[in-house]
Formats: C-alpha cells, structure tokens, sequence
C-alpha cells in the first residue's frame, strides 16, 4: 500500500496533467481535429492508471468524457451532444479508457505479484542451500536464523529441538540457550507452550500491552496480514513433533502472504536440520557403541585364549589327583572340562564377531553332516534318544556347506535339545530339500519358549529367566549356531513344534550334482 502522501501527490500530479493537455487542446480548437483530442486525452488516462492504479484512472476518464463533450463537441462551451455520432464517440471513448485502465491496472498488479514470487523462490533457494550445505546442523540452524532475520525483519529467531529442550518450563529457561534471549515475557512462554502442546503455530499481539497469545493462521493467501511480537512455530517430522522455531520481531513482526507462505516452507527446512541432527548424534552414538562391542570382542578373545593354559595345567593335575585315588580330582576334571567348553564358545564367538574365521564352502552331503552329528552325541544322550528321520526318496541331499562349521551347528542344536529333553524323551533330526534349501529340523519335547523370550533365544549370553543354574553354559550356543549358519549364506529360526516343544530349523543351499561341472582327469 502506498503512503497517503504519495498517493495525494500521484492524483495532484495527473489532475494537472489532464488540466494542461485540455488547455493546450483548447488553444488548437480550431485547427485541429475531434479525434485529437480523444486520443491525447485517452494517453493522459493511461498515464494516470500506470501511475496512480485504477481509481485515479477511471477518474481521469470520466472527467476527459465530460471534458471532450463540453470543449471539443460543438456546440462548444456546453454539456449536449448534438448529433448520435457525437454520443457514440463519447460512449467509445469511455469504454475504451475504462478497459484499458482496468487491463493496465491488472497487468501491474500481475508483474508485482510475478515478482514477489520471484522473490520467494529466491529467498527458498536460500533457505535450502542455508540447511543443505552446512555438514553440521548447528550451522544450519545459525545460517536458518539469520534468513530469518533478512527475509522478515525478525530481530532473533531461533531453533529448538526436541533433545535440546524437551517441555517447556513453566518459567523462561535460564541456562544460557539461544531461546533464552527470545523468551523474555510470561506471553512469549505461553506462545511457546501451546505451539508445544497442540503442534499449531502461536503469536503474541503487536502491543507492547497486549499480552494475549492467538494462534497464527499462516497458511492461505486470502487471509488478512498478521502483526506480532512473538511467534512460535512447530517442527514436525512427519507426524512427529521434533522442536519448535521461535522468532521476536522488531519490535512488530509484519506477516503479509509472501512471508507466511516463507514460514510455512522454512517450518520444513528447519524440521530437516533437526533431523540431521539427530541423525548425527546417533551415528555418533553408534559408532561409539561399535567401538565399545569391538573392544568387547577383543578382551573376551584375548582372556579367553590366555585361560587356555591354566585350565590345561589344573586338568593335568587334576587327573594326576584321580589316578592316586584322592575323592574330589573327578569333580576337578569334569568342572574344567565343562570350563573348558565355556571358553572355547567365548573364543569361538570372537572370533565370529571379529570376522577370523574362514569358510571352507564345498560339496557335502545331509547323511554325512547328519551321521557325523549323531556319533559326537553318543556319550551325552543318557537316557534320552535321537531319532534321525532322512528323505532318502526326494533328490539328492547334497549341499553346499563348510562341513566342519556345520557339524558345530548341528551339535549346538542336539546339545540344546537334549538338555531341555525330560528323560526317556525322543529328540527327532530329519532332513529334506526345499526348493533350493537343504532343511534340517532339529525338534525336541521340551516345554518350549515363552513367547516374551523367543526374539532372544539367538542372543549371546542369554538364559531364560527361569533357567536353573548351570555352569556348564553360558548361553552362546544358539547364537554361535545362527552366525555360522548366516556365514555360509544359510539362515537359523525358531517355530514352536506341533503338540508341545521346539523346534531348530537351518536351511543351507542346496546343489545339484548333475550340474557341477567334472573335476580334472573325468
């Protein structure tokens, strides 16, 4: 809107151009034609609607209509028309200065709103170059801020994210943030607290005052302009609440529709600052977690490997004890036998976990792996039974496998199965092939697993929580199992088995021996 002064001096200006045309008009009366001065005339009100918009141009035409009959239309010196013709002329010319006025008026008003939105597509690019090429976030919530400032004249923005803020205080906050310097009244907090509280954008009115808190309609061009002092504004994620920006004015915030429209996209950009930010601190977070399970890994390897030696040389000595009939060596032997087995798991998983243990992938059979499995189970089984059931009808069992790995994952299993077998119990092995699978299940008739505890059956070190104590296990069977089972490309899971139990299903990939191609000297 122009200022009253200039829009007094615009209409002054052309009212005199129009009187000045009409008088030198006036001094060639004689001498010059009627269409003269209706195009002379016509020129002034075009000028006039450029300059002064469309109120001043309608005036200047309707005062040229009167000028024209009154002047330039015989008889002279009066308001008559004297012939059809002269009515016409005056009717056209009208017509033709209203449209033109009402066209120029509308083609202005077109360029500026053009060039407003050339504005803010600048000011866009802006904004998302100023959050995208920073590699730390805090430089982008800085570069947000002083947009911020440049764009609407804002005397301190800032932006608050969830971490840093959590829920607003029922005071201002006093521990030196960048919002401190913006939450400087009891209506600026309550502004703050209710963009927290209800996810809309909040202001407080323009007078110094005026203490009531509104809610800020930003979106929608039509609606009229906004004044305020403090305005707070939600950053979501989604549908997530991440932070809040906040924004003080100096002293008044002027929120016309090109700065909304601004403050709605900026709400976008500073919602993906914070979101890296936080994207950083967890990648922070997780590398220093991965440094610490690395360090882990590497202690437990180490101790592991250096408890070798001493638990050899009690065994020893322990067996010496046995052999001069001393009650209490058995005990000895059989603890660190059960020690022993402990750590080698410890070492084992390590190993698994540091990626030392190589893979020898080749073409085995299921009976092999299978009869191999059941002759290392021959002296634990008690008085419990394994029954191996193979399907010698379907296509040959034949995989490929590191064999030696995959004896370790089938013992894990039976042992597992075996300890959670009650006595005189069945645990059943079978083996088919499923597509391009080899599929061995190793089921027993146990009371199965809770369904609370079943996604961590496959972690290290885990125990039921109602599992008695048994310093024979540590809990990593399970988990090395599945690891050298995902080495060889092949997968671990867990099903409950129908009528009571669990059951171990490993699938490996299977081959097909026709299409290998012959050895050497074949």
């Amino acid at each position: 809107m122009r200022p009253p002064r200039a829009f007094s001096g615009g209409w002054l200006l052309w009212t005199l151009m129009l009187a000045m045309a009409t008088d030198v008009l006036l001094t060639f009366r004689n001498d010059i034609d009627q269409s003269t001065a209706v195009l002379t005339l016509l020129l002034v009100v075009l000028g006039g609607s450029v300059a002064g918009g469309r109120a001043l141009g309608f005036a200047l035409a309707c005062v040229s209509f009167a000028s024209i009959d009154y002047f330039f239309q015989p008889p002279y010196d009066q308001l008559s028309i004297n012939k059809p013709l002269d009515g016409i002329v005056l009717l056209a010319f009208l017509a033709v200065a209203g449209a033109t006025t009402d066209l120029l008026v509308r083609a202005r008003q077109e360029a500026r709103a053009a060039q407003q939105r050339a504005s803010e597509v600048a000011s866009l690019a802006a904004l998302g170059s100023a959050t995208l090429r920073y590699a730390e976030p805090e430089d982008a919530f800085n570069a947000i801020a002083a947009l911020v400032r440049e764009q609407i004249g804002a005397v301190a923005c800032s932006v608050v994210p969830l971490d840093a803020m959590g829920r607003l205080r029922a005071h201002p906050p006093s521990d030196g943030s960048a919002a401190d310097a913006l939450i400087t009244s009891t209506a600026a907090l309550d502004a703050a607290n209710g963009a927290w509280e209800n996810g809309v954008a909040m202001l407080v009115g323009p007078a110094e005052s005026d203490a009531q808190v509104a809610r800020a309609d930003l979106p929608g061009d039509t609606s009229p302009s906004l004044q305020a002092r403090f305005l707070a504004l939600p950053l979501r994620a989604e549908a997530r609440l991440i932070g809040l920006m906040l924004v003080r004015g100096d002293p008044v915030l002027m929120l016309d529709a090109p700065r909304r429209r601004f403050l709605t996209a900026l709400t976008y950009y500073a919602a993906l600052a914070v979101e890296r930010q936080k994207l950083v601190a967890e990648a922070s977070h997780s590398e220093a977690l991965r440094e610490a399970n690395r360090a882990k890994d590497q202690i437990l390897a180490s101790v592991s490997h250096d408890l070798r030696t001493p638990l050899t040389t009690i065994k020893v000595l322990a067996q010496g004890a046995e052999s001069r009939g001393e009650p209490a060596a058995a005990a000895i032997v059989e603890q660190a036998d059960r020690l022993a087995r402990m750590v080698g798991d410890l070492l084992e998983l390590s190993r698994l976990r540091a990626g030392g243990l190589s893979m020898r992938v080749e073409l085995n059979t299921a009976e092999d792996v299978v009869g191999a499995a059941l002759r290392r189970t021959e002296g634990v089984v008690d008085d419990r039974a394994i029954a191996p059931h193979i399907d010698l009808e379907s296509p040959a069992l034949v995989g490929r496998f590191d064999f030696v790995h995959t004896l370790r994952i089938l013992g894990n299993l039976l042992d597992n199965a075996l300890r959670f077998t009650p006595p005189h119990g069945v645990v059943d092995v079978s083996v088919t092939r499923e597509e391009g699978w080899l599929r061995f299940v190793v089921a027993d008739r146990g009371s199965g697993v809770p369904a609370q505890e079943r996604q961590r059956i496959f972690e290290p070190f885990y125990r039921p929580a109602d599992a008695m104590p048994d310093a024979g296990h540590a809990g990593l069977g399970l988990s090395i199992a599945r690891t050298l089972a995902e080495l060889q490309g092949g997968t671990l899971t867990f099903a409950l088995r129908v009528g009571g139990g669990s059951e171990f299903i490993l699938r490996l990939p299977a081959a097909d021996v026709s299409d290998e191609p012959a050895s050497e000297g074949e």
